[in-house]
């Protein structure tokens, strides 16, 4: 029998570890079931994401002011790190547009022009990116993304994506021109409008266009011609990659550089260099607010994506486990050389839709990147800024919602608030304060709102137990019983408010006799409320009205168990309000004898009388 329990007691041990083990290493549950067709379809999608992923690294890398082999480097050990430690099984990680954005302007404010000598304080962050991300997920604060509302990210995307598809329009027109702000790149290239190189307008437009055609018409044509399915959204996706080779080759053949034409000119060829970022507090210091600001963002953006996927195939996603995915991932970009990453929107959705099974998809992407790395990075010298440029703007603009104004203003006046306040201030004063201006917005509305919390008074519908807004329903009620439904938990915010609501109340009926809350939509009580209580209490007394309570929820009961609350309340607690109507005004309805009798708990009811 010992030997029994002890086989026991190490079978449950087993088990947690195993547990605990899959928790903080989630590739090794994809891993136990993983076989030869599942590495098909995740290789078949890791070829597509690598045809996309190599124009847009190279793109992002641009716009984040860094040298172009930035973005190669950022594409390739993140992804092996996310596909350790990250538990989406379609979610694709590397450089994305809003990150860079962030990071180009958190370098700027350092007074550093030079892409060269940005790549150091860009390591830097995506190092202390990947720290704060860590953080977050050992003390489990995956919460914070609900601070920042649906209709602000679309607002302040919608703002960046104007901004970064501007920054692109001087490569485009082949001029030098910068700004932090769309009033200030706008005003930029205005003035330098007259030097405009024609033949990189030309192949930057010629660029812009064709790509805008092969995302919306190439896949449909091929379709219409015989393709299948999966070769015409291969050829479709393949688009960027197919821009980038004529318009290199044409720039080779033409000498185009010798004509004013900016190229991306020599991109190291071989893996990522070790590095490790610098420790100058100076420099940390400078960048805390900015690496904050990129690990939510990047989170928020992240997230929604992976759980707009895994629902669609039932799966789970651990959003502490993500802080600590995305955390490995800008660590690792960090030690090669990299900058801040985060999971990309349409990359994913690709992913997603060639069919990867699991993280290891990203995995073989990042091998099929280390491979461009060392055998075809020789072949972009003459691959002109104009180009990428354009894979930029197009995939930009794809992001921008202004139906996101309409929408909110119809819907919510605050909401539309919020956003418009986003937009406004991203456009104007940059995409730093935008965020900030959105997270701050959001949280001030959401306590507006709360501390105005809706009160009704409620009646008795006839003919049932249930109780309605005397505003719209046709209910019985009782000049000298008032019921007011508060629909909001009660905290220090709206505390004084629920206060003045009951003595406005009783001011106004002199035949008052009873107040009850009806508490049925109340999941937290603090202290101040509880201290308000008090206060309603007692003054209710003296204006010789009682106070009573119902439907109190279990948790809150427990609560107010552990004060003197309810041995002081004038009044009773009850477990529903028909009972409380029928123990207080047994006129209003039918009551029965024997549900009058037994209606009220008293204020020693235990929580397990309570709902």
């Amino acid at each position: 029998m010992a030997d029994e329990n002890f086989a026991e007691a190490l079978a449950r041990k087993a088990a947690a570890a195993a547990k605990a083990n899959s928790r903080h290493l989630p590739c090794n549950a994809w891993l136990k079931t993983y076989d030869r067709q599942t590495f098909e379809s995740d290789a078949i999608a890791a070829v597509i994401v690598t045809i996309m992923l190599i124009p847009q690294s190279l793109a992002y890398a641009l716009l984040a002011n860094l040298p172009p082999e930035v973005g190669l480097y950022a594409s390739i050990l993140p992804l092996v790190a996310y596909a350790i430690f990250g538990t989406s099984r379609a979610l694709a990680v590397g450089p994305v547009a809003v990150v860079s954005l962030m990071t180009a302007a958190a370098i700027g404010n350092l007074g550093i022009t030079e892409p060269a000598l940005a790549v150091p304080a860009a390591i830097t962050l995506a190092f202390m990116s990947g720290l704060i991300l860590i953080a977050m997920g050992v003390l489990k604060l995956g919460f914070v993304a609900n601070f920042l509302s649906h209709p602000v990210i679309a607002g302040f995307i919608t703002a960046s994506g104007i901004i970064i598809a501007t920054s692109q329009l001087k490569h485009i027109l082949g001029i030098k021109a910068s700004g932090e702000n769309l009033l200030e790149l706008v005003q930029a290239i205005y003035e330098k409008l007259g030097q405009t190189n024609i033949i990189t307008l030309l192949i930057g437009a010629s660029a812009t266009a064709f790509l805008f055609w092969v995302r919306k018409g190439l896949k449909p044509m091929l379709s219409s011609r015989g393709w299948q399915p999966r070769s015409a959204d291969i050829a479709a996706k393949a688009g960027p990659v197919a821009a980038v080779a004529v318009t290199t080759i044409v720039s080779w053949l033409f000498s185009l550089n010798t004509f004013g034409v900016s190229i991306v000119g020599t991109v190291p060829q071989g893996l990522p260099p070790f590095s490790l970022p610098s420790f100058d507090a100076d420099l940390w210091s400078s960048l805390f607010v900015s690496a904050i600001l990129i690990s939510l963002i990047g989170f928020v953006e992240s997230i929604s994506v992976a759980q707009t996927l895994a629902a669609k195939r039932r799966q789970r996603i651990i959003p502490d486990q993500e802080l600590t995915g995305l955390g490995a991932a800008n660590i690792a970009s960090s030690l090669t050389g990299g900058y801040p990453v985060t999971g990309g929107f349409s990359r994913s959705v690709v992913n997603f839709d060639a069919g990867a099974e699991t993280p290891a998809a990203g995995a073989l992407t990042a091998i099929g990147i280390a491979l461009t790395t060392l055998a075809l990075t020789p072949l972009l010298y003459f691959l002109p800024k104009a180009t990428l440029a354009a894979t930029i703007i197009v995939a930009v603009l794809s992001l921008v919602d202004f139906a996101i104004l309409k929408r909110t203003w119809e819907y919510s006046k605050a909401d539309f608030t919020a956003v418009a306040a986003t937009i406004l201030v991203t456009l104007g004063f940059g995409v730093e304060l935008g965020v900030m201006v959105g997270v701050g917005t959001s949280i001030a509305l959401f306590l507006y709102k709360t501390s105005r919390p809706h009160v009704a008074e409620v009646g008795l519908v006839p003919g049932t137990e249930h109780f309605r807004n005397i505003k719209r329903h046709k209910v019985l009620t009782s000049p000298s019983v008032v019921t007011l439904r508060v629909d909001e938990s009660l905290y220090f915010a709206n505390a004084r408010f629920l206060e003045d609501c009951i003595y406005d109340r009783i001011a106004s009926n002199r035949e008052l006799k009873h107040v009850i809350l009806m508490c049925s939509a109340v999941n937290e009580i603090d202290s101040s409320a509880l201290e308000s209580l008090e206060a309603i209490s007692h003054r209710l007394a003296s204006s010789d009205v009682k106070l009573h309570l119902s439907e109190v929820k279990g948790p809150v009961m427990d609560r107010l168990q552990k004060t003197h609350f309810l041995d002081d309340l004038t009044g009773e607690v009850f477990l529903t309000q028909y009972q409380a109507i029928c123990k207080l005004e047994p006129t209003l309805a039918k009551c029965e004898p024997e549900a009058s009798a037994t209606a009220n708990l008293n204020g020693h009811a235990s929580s397990a009388s309570t709902p």
